[in-house]
């Protein structure tokens, strides 16, 4: 699988893999991954842990390991999940301590997404990009800022459920 994940793995129009054919299989392990394993990848693997329970493995992980972001903390407190335990690791952290196991790597912006198809060459796994916006980046006061991250949380949630929800 392989050869036919990074051939699998282009997003269409929507952000979405051009390899509809494989999703219609509800994996049993997906990784989230963003360029430092704070914010996006944060939420979407809490988010996916709370919506599906032990149904589905889920680990996050970054291009490289930042900090922790207090912003994610908050908002993700807010819908009642804690993430404030969460220690950031780069996909190489990931691999040496839990192996790299995954069915489908979910990669939520563009340097993860080049960094996941790298692993299609040494791992058996599939590749889908969902471009998402980094709430990081977002200027101005306390609330415009968090209220990007409620943004990026609640399309993330969405999309999760449609992903993955039982058919």
């Amino acid at each position: 699988m392989a050869a036919g994940a990074a051939a699998g793995a282009d997003a269409g129009p929507d952000g979405a893999s051009a390899a509809r054919g494989c999703r219609s299989a509800r994996p049993q392990s997906v990784l989230f991954m963003c360029g430092q394993n704070v914010i996006r990848s944060v939420m979407a693997a809490a988010l996916t842990r709370h919506l599906f329970g032990r149904s589905l493995y889920v680990g996050s992980a970054g291009v490289i390991a930042g900090e922790a972001d207090p912003f994610v903390t908050a908002v993700m407190e807010e819908i009642g999940l804690d993430v404030h335990r969460h220690r950031p690791q780069s996909v190489e952290d990931l691999e040496e301590y839990e192996g790299l196991g995954f069915d489908l790597v979910i990669s939520l912006s563009p340097d993860a997404h080049h960094r996941a198809i790298e692993l299609t060459r040494t791992n058996a796994l599939h590749v889908e990009y969902w471009p998402t916006p980094d709430p990081g980046k977002e200027s101005g006061n306390r609330e415009q800022r968090l209220d990007a991250y409620r943004q990026v949380r609640d399309e993330l949630e969405q999309r999760i459920r449609m992903r993955f929800r039982q058919k």
